[in-house]
């Protein structure tokens, strides 16, 4: 028996907390196997940014990284549209992911039409293609920042 059965009747959210727990276990245990072998890091980028829209409640995901001289990359993202507004944002020096990345801080817009001011490209370019939140989270390297992650 484990700590499930325990606490809650087997039911319908019972059977939510088993898949949720079975999801991210598989989650961890897929980007665990891609760090073995033939070690490929946008191959493991890639599938980050896919389970992110798997496991959570958005629709795409896209990663920025810096590279050596402090510059972001566009390195993932789940569809062609977050690929875009990511190449949109380093063009165009605004977007929320940009923002996290020089902050360090979470960044998060839960209405981008009521927010077009703050990234007004970016927000505008989001709508086109049918985003309207998004939330971007800085990744770290012990105390660094390296790059943002954006969920929208």
């Amino acid at each position: 028996m484990n700590l499930y059965e325990d606490n809650v009747t087997r039911g319908p959210l019972w059977e939510a907390v088993v898949t949720r727990e079975r999801q991210l276990t598989d989650a961890f245990v897929e980007l665990t196997d891609t760090l073995v072998g033939d070690f490929d890091v946008v191959d493991l980028l890639h599938q980050l940014t896919m389970r992110c829209v798997r496991l959570l409640d958005v629709d795409a995901a896209g990663l920025l990284l810096a590279d050596r001289q402090g510059r972001l990359r566009p390195m993932a993202a789940s569809t062609e549209q977050a690929r875009m507004l990511k190449l949109l944002a380093l063009h165009d020096v605004d977007g929320p992911g940009l923002d996290c990345y020089r902050t360090g801080e979470p960044v998060t817009s839960a209405d981008l039409v009521a927010e077009g001011g703050r990234w007004p490209r970016f927000a505008a370019a989001a709508q086109l293609t049918g985003f309207v939140a998004v939330q971007a989270l800085p990744m770290r390297h012990h105390d660094r920042v390296i790059g943002a992650l954006t969920l929208l």
